[in-house]
């Protein structure tokens, strides 16, 4: 790899010898993400679920002015302190600005995915099509990585204050697949269904395989998401989630709050209005996301 690019050696020699790999953003695990020790919980269990399925965490992040595939855990410190976020445009700033710490989102961990040869990635929920973004124009970045690098994304849908019709359209114009595990609506991130049917379902991880072996076969250069309900004992109901995003929005557009500070101040508005009921999803999701991701780099392994 380039200096630009470091692997962990456990990363590395998971790679050379054909081992399955999980790619991890490490944002989540941060305070732009969980609030603290919610974010080492996340970090810890998310590890945890991915080696007991027999893969190889790499969580992405920049230190130092390095693009890093995989972490030490002497580095864990440094990104849930972190509260400078990386998207995938940022990475060149990150890197040649020598950027002492930088959580990655989505866009910028895929990115860093495919450039290390990981074939899947797991995540809490992707960013989408905001609601206001007819006047705003803001439509994460995440969509256009996840049709740019091949690689599957796991996650538990998209975050449930985006505007998801539009952001299911968006997926369907950029060609990205979207699949869904035992379900055929499409997930919300803390809640279960957002009402949107989903495009496609399978049952089984393994029926994924073939679908990503196609998706090779056919030239596709994007990938995949596969989009897998939060369990069903820490959802937050639907009904609930609704009226706590509403009143979020309306308290953010009186506060002014635009741009990228609107995510962090909805999430934190939600978790506030569940009475910590989002936290505890939080963290079961990615667990859960984690743990799909370990079956399915697994089997794509062994294919």
């Amino acid at each position: 790899m380039t200096g630009a690019l470091r692997l962990t050696p456990a990363v590395a020699d998971a790679l050379a010898a054909g081992r399955p790999v999980v790619a991890l953003e490490s944002t989540i695990f941060s305070g732009l993400g969980l609030p603290d020790p919610h974010g080492r919980e996340a970090l810890d269990r998310c590890l945890a679920a991915v080696r007991a399925g027999g893969a190889e965490p790499a969580v992405t992040a920049v230190l130092d002015g390095v693009a890093r595939v995989g972490l030490h855990p002497d580095e864990h410190e440094r990104i849930l302190e972190c509260t400078s976020k990386v998207a995938e445009r940022d990475l060149p700033v990150a890197v040649g600005g020598r950027w002492p710490a930088g959580v990655t989102t989505v866009s910028a961990s895929l990115r860093l995915a495919a450039r290390a040869g990981i074939a899947v990635f797991a995540t809490g929920g992707i960013g989408g099509v905001h609601r206001d973004a007819g006047e705003s124009g803001d439509v994460s970045a995440d969509l256009g990585a996840l049709a740019a690098h091949p690689v599957v994304t796991v996650s538990a849908g998209a975050k449930a204050f985006l505007d998801l019709a539009r952001t299911l359209e968006h997926l369907e114009m950029l060609g990205v697949p979207v699949v869904g595990l035992g379900t055929d609506d499409f997930p919300a991130f803390t809640t279960r269904s957002s009402g949107l049917p989903m495009p496609h379902r399978v049952d089984e991880v393994a029926d994924v395989v073939p679908m990503v072996r196609a998706m090779r076969d056919l030239g596709y250069g994007g990938g995949l998401l596969l989009a897998v309900p939060v369990p069903e004992a820490d959802a937050v109901p639907k009904a609930v989630l609704d009226e706590a995003i509403a009143a979020a929005h309306a308290d953010a557009a009186a506060q002014g709050v635009s741009g990228p500070g609107v995510t962090p101040y909805v999430l934190g508005r939600i978790a506030e209005a569940t009475d910590g009921r989002s936290i505890p999803a939080n963290l079961s999701l990615a667990e859960r996301n984690a743990r799909v991701a370990a079956e399915l780099a697994a089997l794509l392994a062994g294919s």
